[in-house]
């Protein structure tokens, strides 16, 4: 059994609130607030297993900083699907990477499993736990109960909203979007008050039904990069096939960019480029020539999606090496005016500081290996930060078998660039997790705090901080 495996081989187990024990450091007095991250953390029931690892149902973590002392709870999201296939010990409903168990009427026309298993949006008075093909559903901030499906103060008439939501740091306006299937394969684009509730609404009909999992806000504009994949939609509505087997790479179709007003949601400007493939964005801004920089994590093909469907499995075979890149693209025709290579290291995970959010920025961190070798069949082993000023990329020396989650920035203040990297690592040599805290400026050093769960959380997604 491959080391990172054990994390997710087994079901996760809940927890109520714990005070956590402190390994080594100590946490830093200013640090207040809480961490809450999502992930899929049920793999499997009983002897069957999901088909690919965006499958599992999602689980909550959430630690809270308060005196130099820390807490964490643990928690399912308690999704109708969930209860329904924990109530039966199977499998019953279609899902990202499978049809559903029993004849095939069961799958005609029928909704995928909502597995809530993907980000979190922290509210004034809820946790919202995203995923990208339907509802989020509301929690409790603390205690991590779910509340149910939320439709956002039914402002969201039950669409998708996805779970790559970008918070204007100035304005505190939250963008998302949804892509509804259906005989038009509509992207619904969201404009929302700091609440949630939304305050304008677009859409745009997409040619066939590719995958989007994430868009940038930079500046005055949203931008979207539609990759060459199509899915085979009368397969998917007639139970034949998943998402994720229904999905065909056609680099012939090229790159589709599309770029929306931010405030009335409307199209600017569509053009194509080069085919690839992105599942993450570091973040984008207008640069003083009014065009827009966009950074994000770029792979030549789809091969990505069968490396994430072998990681449920235990076994990684395919190599899917993703790079960190920036474009630069003219706002008013969508027409790229550089596209480079910013670094030829497998990484993923891409964040910056939440201050930073659709404006110029100089250091972005990541998740990737100890060295610049192939570790294709390992998940991540290190945490890093790139400053995009000067080229350097400080690399965190954790040692063999540990496995960081995405890293998080957390402000001192909301005006520079200080503060301190929050991840969940995976210590596969003890079988546990813990929690580690870094200056963000000395990820090369030791962490200035380490802390231990009370159980193990298997490999996560993605996160947020909410300050105190």
């Amino acid at each position: 059994m491959n080391t990172w495996y054990k994390a997710i081989a087994q079901p996760a187990t809940e927890f109520e609130q714990t005070t956590l024990r402190l390994l080594e450091g100590e946490i830093p007095a200013q640090l207040q607030g809480t961490l809450y991250r999502n992930g899929p953390a049920r793999l499997a029931i009983g002897k069957q297993k999901v088909g690919h690892w965006f499958d599992g149902d999602g689980a909550i973590l959430g630690v809270n900083f308060a005196g130099q002392m820390a807490t964490a709870t643990y928690k399912y999201v308690q999704t109708q699907g969930y209860l329904a296939e924990l109530q039966a010990q199977k499998y019953l409903f279609a899902n990202y990477g499978m049809t559903a168990a029993g004849a095939f009427w069961n799958n005609i026309f029928k909704p995928v499993k909502n597995s809530a298993n993907t980000s979190v949006l922290a509210l004034e008075d809820r946790l919202l736990a995203l995923w990208e093909g339907g509802s989020p559903h509301g929690l409790d901030l603390e205690t991590l109960a779910t509340k149910g499906a939320d439709n956002l103060a039914d402002t969201l008439d039950k669409l998708p909203f996805s779970a790559h939501p970008k918070i204007d740091p100035v304005t505190g306006e939250i963008f998302n979007f949804g892509v509804n299937p259906g005989s038009k394969n509509t992207l619904y684009l969201y404009r929302c008050d700091a609440s949630g509730k939304i305050i304008r609404q677009g859409s745009f009909n997409l040619s066939g039904l590719p995958i989007i999992h994430d868009f940038v806000l930079a500046g005055d504009y949203l931008v979207f990069f539609i990759s060459p994949i199509r899915t085979n939609t009368l397969s998917l509505l007639l139970g034949r096939k998943s998402y994720s087997d229904a999905m065909k790479w056609q680099p012939k179709l090229g790159t589709q960019i599309l770029i929306f007003d931010r405030d009335d949601l409307s199209l600017v400007s569509q053009n194509r480029t080069d085919p690839w493939y992105q599942w993450h964005y570091s973040n984008g801004y207008l640069n003083r020539d009014r065009q827009i920089v966009i950074e994000f994590i770029r792979y030549p093909n789809f091969q990505t999606n069968e490396f994430l469907r072998e990681v449920a499995t235990g076994e990684i075979k395919t190599k899917a090496k993703g790079t960190l890149w920036q474009v630069i693209v003219n706002p008013k025709t969508a027409k790229v005016m550089e596209n480079k290579q910013l670094l030829d290291r497998q990484c993923e995970f891409p964040t910056v500081a939440p201050a930073k959010v659709g404006q110029s920025w100089r250091y972005t961190y990541l998740n990737t290996h100890l060295d610049n070798q192939d570790r294709g069949q390992e998940l991540f082993t290190a945490i890093a930060r790139f400053d995009r000023q000067t080229g350097d990329l400080a690399v965190s020396q954790m040692g063999e078998n540990f496995y960081p989650a995405e890293p998080l920035f957390v402000p001192r203040t909301n005006e520079n660039d200080s503060g301190w990297i929050i991840t969940v690592v995976f210590n596969g040599n003890l079988d546990r997790s813990e929690v580690w805290i870094y200056q963000s400026d000395r990820l090369a050093e030791k962490p200035v705090c380490r802390l231990v769960l009370p159980s193990v959380i298997p490999h996560s997604f993605h996160g947020t901080w909410k300050a105190a």
